[in-house]
């Protein structure tokens, strides 16, 4: 399948999380793409990453898994280390094994401070699951773009700065462009709709210039 093929199957995806559930999906892709091209026009791999960062959210149809909402939406945090307080509904993970297993409970856990991120093992959702199908399908995004993709549903870091010190330089260069990613994907979702058909050159162009034509998913 495509990208696009993927950007129109998300019309079909119904966000239980999302504060705007009367809106296609593929407008909030195109809404959140558009404002940043309009205020970074030299930065074209970040429109895409715009355009394609929740695409991970077709795992809750029934053709590529059916997982329920709570393994594919909302906050992610990472697992093997303690638990930061600042993880929303931080309370129940008293009740997770690793809660009081002295492997995991620790500040680093399994993991060395300044380890850089990509070898931390994420709580699993539908971020990890478009970072891993970009990574092996072998996208030229560069590291920033797959940094969004996999980390913009990680709020105790970009929110609260929680487990900076499993970052690394990489890490904090690629913050920065979260930061300012973000600014355009939260409640971005807007009454004026974007005209799919005429900016969908652009974006395919964009597609072509950073993915295969036919992906795994």
């Amino acid at each position: 399948m495509s990208i696009w093929e993927c950007c129109e199957l998300l019309n079909d995806v119904v966000d239980d999380s999302d504060p705007d559930l009367d809106e296609p999906q593929i407008q909030h892709l195109l809404q959140s793409a558009e404002a940043i091209r309009k205020d970074y026009p030299n930065e074209d791999w970040l429109h895409l990453t715009a355009l394609i960062h929740d695409l991970g959210k077709i795992i809750v149809l029934p053709k590529f898994g059916g997982l329920s909402q709570w393994a594919v939406v909302g906050d992610t945090f990472p697992v093997g280390c303690a638990f930061d307080e600042s993880t929303i509904h931080h309370k129940y993970f008293k009740e997770n094994q690793d809660y009081e297993n002295p492997i995991y409970n620790t500040k680093n856990g399994i993991y060395s401070e300044v380890c850089g991120l990509e070898n931390v093992m994420m709580s699993w959702g539908h971020d990890d699951y478009m970072y891993m199908v970009a990574k092996e399908n072998g996208t030229t995004l560069p590291s920033a773009g797959l940094f969004i993709i996999r980390y913009h549903s990680f709020y105790p870091l970009h929110t609260k700065g929680a487990y900076k010190h499993l970052m690394n330089d990489e890490d904090k260069e690629n913050l920065k462009w979260l930061h300012i990613f973000n600014k355009y994907d939260l409640y971005s979702k807007s009454k004026v709709h974007v005209n799919v058909e005429e900016v969908k050159p652009y974006y395919m162009s964009l597609i072509e210039k950073y993915f295969p034509a036919k992906l795994r998913w």
